[in-house]
Formats: C-alpha cells, sequence, structure tokens
C-alpha cells in the first residue's frame, strides 16, 4: 500500500476518532497468547481449515492504522504526544496482536481477499480498546507494554494513574452536572425531563457515572426527540427509563442518519417492522450496533442453515443474540451441541438464548448432569433437539428438584427422552399438583398427558381413564 493511501487513511481516522462515540462494546477479558501474531491467518467455515497468505504490505499498512488508532486512544485519555509516542514504541507485540484482532472480526472479508476501510478498522479497534480500558483501570498501559505477558502491578507505568484520573475527572463533572441546581433551585432542563419521564436522580447519576456523555445532551436536540421517536415506534412510556438506562447511547445517535437508517437495515434482513417497540425494550443495545458486527452475525445465521426468513424472527424474539461474538460464542457453542448429535439451525430458531450460554459455566454441567443418570449423548441430544430451552434452566434452582421429583413418580428414565418439555414446568403449581391428582384417581398417564393439556383436558382424560378402569374391574 503506497504512502500517500496510508497517510490518508490515518487522516481520516485522526478526524473520526475526535467524533467517535463507543456503543455497543460489552465486557471482555484479554487474552494472553503465547505465539506471535503471524502474517498467516488461518480461516475455514466448513471442512478443514484452509491458509490465506496475507500480503506484508498490507500487514505493514494495517499495524500502521493500528498504531495509529491506538496513539489517538491514549490522547484521547490524556496522555501527551511524548507519552503516547513512549508507550507506542514499547507496543509491538500489541499492535501484532490488534491486527490479529482484526483478522478475527473479519475474517470473512480476508477469506475473500478484501481489504479493510479505515472505518472498519476503527470500528473494531477503538471499542476493544474501551473495553480494556474499562476491564483494567489504572494498569491498562502496562498490558498493552507488557503484552503477552500479564501486567507487572507492582511496576506499572507511572503515567496510568493519568488515564485514571482524566477519567474521574470527567465523570466528576458531569455528575456536577446532573445533580447541580440553577439559581431558582431547579434542576437542568433535561433532568427534569427525564425525572417526569419516569427516572429518578439515582438512576441519571449511575447513567451519568457510567456514560458521562449522558449529562451534555440536550433536551430539544438529542434525548427528547429519540423519546417521542420511541413512543411513536409503540414502546410504552413506563419502559422509556429502563430503554435509556441500559443504553444511554441512544440519545446521542442521529435519528435521521443513524437510527431510521439502522432499523431499515435490520429490516431488510427480516426484522418484523410491526415489533419494532417489542425488539427494542427486549434490547435497547440492537440500534447501537455497527452493520458489520450485524452482517457477521447473520451470515453466521446463514452459515447454519438459516433462511432470510428464520433469521428475520431470530432477530425479532432474541436481538441480543447480535451481542454474542461469533469466533468466541456462536461457533464454539454450536461445535459443542453438534457434537451431541443436535441440529444447530433448528436449534437456533427454537432457542437462540443457548448460544449466549458459557460452554464451562452452563452447558458442560447440564451435560454432565444427565450423564450421571444413566443418560447418554445420543439421549440427551433427542432432549435438547425436542426441547430446546432444556439447558436454559437452572442445575440447582430447577433440574435437580425437578430430577428428585420425578423419581418418586414411578415412570421410566426414558419418558424424560419422550418428554423433556417436563423440566419446563413449574414443580410446585402444576408437577406436583396434576401428579397428586393421577394418584387420587387412581389411574396411569403418560407423561406429557399429565402436564400439557389443560385443566379442562386434564379432567377430561382422568374421566376417561376412570371409567374404562371401573369397566375392567367390573369385567
Amino acid at each position: 500500500m503506497a504512502t500517500s493511501v496510508i497517510r490518508a487513511r490515518l487522516k481520516l481516522i485522526s478526524i473520526a476518532t475526535r467524533s467517535f462515540q463507543v456503543v455497543g462494546a460489552k465486557r471482555a477479558r484479554i487474552s494472553y497468547p503465547r505465539k506471535h501474531f503471524s502474517c498467516q491467518a488461518k480461516f475455514g467455515i466448513d471442512g478443514p481449515p484452509s491458509v490465506r497468505v496475507v500480503s506484508p504490505t498490507l500487514i505493514a499498512a494495517e499495524k500502521e492504522e493500528a498504531k495509529a488508532v491506538l496513539t489517538l486512544f491514549l490522547k484521547k485519555q490524556g496522555l501527551s504526544n511524548a507519552l503516547a509516542a513512549r508507550v507506542i514504541n514499547k507496543s509491538d507485540v500489541f499492535i501484532d496482536h490488534l491486527v490479529s484482532k482484526l483478522h478475527s472480526v473479519h475474517k470473512a472479508r480476508y477469506l475473500v481477499g478484501r481489504e479493510l476501510t479505515t472505518l472498519e478498522i476503527r470500528d473494531a479497534l477503538i471499542p476493544y480498546l474501551e473495553v480494556l480500558l474499562e476491564e483494567h483501570g489504572d494498569i491498562f498501559i502496562s498490558v498493552v507494554e507488557n503484552f503477552p505477558n500479564a501486567p507487572d502491578i507492582e511496576r506499572a507505568p507511572a503515567v496510568t494513574p493519568l488515564i485514571s484520573s482524566v477519567v474521574d475527572t470527567r465523570k466528576l463533572k458531569a455528575m456536577d452536572r446532573v445533580s447541580k441546581t440553577g439559581p431558582a433551585g431547579k434542576l437542568p432542563p433535561h433532568i427534569t425531563y427525564l425525572i417526569d419521564l419516569g427516572m429518578d436522580l439515582e438512576q441519571i447519576k449511575v447513567v451519568t457515572r457510567r456514560f458521562p456523555a449522558f449529562a451534555y445532551y440536550s433536551l430539544e436536540g438529542k434525548i427528547k426527540p429519540v423519546v417521542e421517536f420511541l413512543l411513536d415506534l409503540g414502546v410504552p412510556k413506563a419502559d422509556i427509563p429502563g430503554i435509556l438506562y441500559k443504553r444511554p447511547q441512544l440519545c446521542g445517535i442521529s435519528l435521521s442518519e443513524n437510527l431510521k437508517p439502522t432499523m431499515a437495515f435490520f429490516e431488510d434482513l427480516g426484522v418484523d417492522k410491526k415489533q419494532w417497540a417489542k425488539v427494542i425494550c427486549r434490547f435497547p443495545a440492537i440500534l447501537t450496533y455497527s452493520r458489520q458486527k450485524v452482517k457477521f452475525t447473520v451470515d453466521f445465521m446463514h452459515e447454519m442453515g438459516l433462511s432470510r426468513e428464520s433469521i428475520g424472527k431470530v432477530l425479532t424474539r432474541h436481538p441480543t443474540i447480535i451481542s454474542y461474538s461469533v469466533e468466541e460464542k456462536l461457533r464454539p457453542t454450536s461445535e459443542y451441541f453438534r457434537s451431541l448429535g443436535v441440529d444447530i439451525g433448528i436449534l437456533l430458531q427454537r432457542c437462540p438464548q443457548n448460544f449466549g450460554l458459557s460452554i464451562e459455566a452452563n452447558l458442560k454441567p447440564v451435560t454432565a448432569f444427565f450423564l450421571e443418570r444413566g443418560y447418554d449423548t445420543n439421549d440427551i441430544g433427542t432432549m435438547i433437539s425436542k426441547y430446546g430451552a432444556l439447558y436454559t434452566f437452572s442445575l440447582t434452582d430447577s433440574l435437580i428438584p425437578k430430577w428428585d421429583f420425578f423419581l418418586t413418580m414411578n415412570y421410566p428414565n426414558s419418558e424424560l427422552v419422550k418428554f423433556p418439555q417436563y423440566f419446563g414446568y413449574s414443580l410446585e403449581e402444576r408437577i406436583k399438583p396434576r401428579y397428586a391428582r393421577v394418584k387420587e384417581c387412581g389411574v396411569k398417564l403418560l407423561l406429557n398427558q399429565v402436564l400439557s393439556y389443560s385443566d379442562l383436558e386434564f379432567e377430561n382424560i382422568l374421566r376417561k381413564k376412570m371409567n374404562k378402569k371401573k369397566l375392567q374391574d367390573t369385567a
């Protein structure tokens, strides 16, 4: 890549970064790889992994852009040019890590040989740096300089408190702005408006502490137009405070240039335009994710066999799926369920919540629970295929108590393979009362007959069973 092109990109980064507002960033811990990033990025969707050699010239250009992003990020946190340059000079391995991050996030782009734009590089790296700063705080620079080794907290550079100091000062000023009364003893107009809307001052302070820019949004230019737009979509007024509390960044996004085009983009992907109020209430952050991030998730669902219509239904019912990392969450979870013999496309459609669960903390313990009770992986695969929500239940609060009661019901274990929905019913309000009624009538029903029918249908079945039993007894 020519030097003039690199310079032009760096200039664009500088302009874009000054106006950048971080949206959609989620907490994620940095990993410390044992090996440095290689100029060969391995890719593969189905079948054995393929290797595509990335041009050394492109790698060099991307490293320069990563340096520029990191430099501007450090300066934004309050470091001088000299201090930022000193950190950059000590951070070659971390710069390689940032380039590796680009190749991970935009794997599909590299697979077809397409270069990233400056904005795509910025959108991938700046939210990541923001998350690392939030995660590591005062030792952020030590993390950067010591990568891939864990930071030496005792020898952390003296400049790191400066970042914390600048951030703390900004938060204090923002907090003062939202709580300080004017000469007439009144709070600022935008704070009064939010309180009238249903937020209390403590909630507003929490939002401001988490996102200081919220204190500086104007009432007429930012907050009120977004609130009225949400109300026009059908969002209940009572839900507005919760939405702003979860995603205050919405008020800083242009309606005409961002929010409405983003909604149109999702509608093109199949999201039901009539359901926007419910979608936003479920996951307000959906409108703050970049199109590249959304497309990456949608491409994955296509890869798993979902049609456009099915993808639209998933995004409408469970928009939170957009927040799941494809490479760190969706793909590993898919591989885990596939190892149990589950059709991933069907599971994605029926219960996308599964793909937000931790493999180690949630999925493996549930699998072990059933294996320890005599079921094999084929049984477990059949159960999850029939009842997608099976893995979403708590072991201690749901699965174990219901299993213990099941053992008293005199059914064979295979009955749960036929009817795993058993675990979705309330133990106290459905399972125990229904089974007590069956015992009282002295008849025997299949497990699904005990639980899945309405009260009227259940009583009719009991009556027929009792009449049949009487006839048999008198014969």
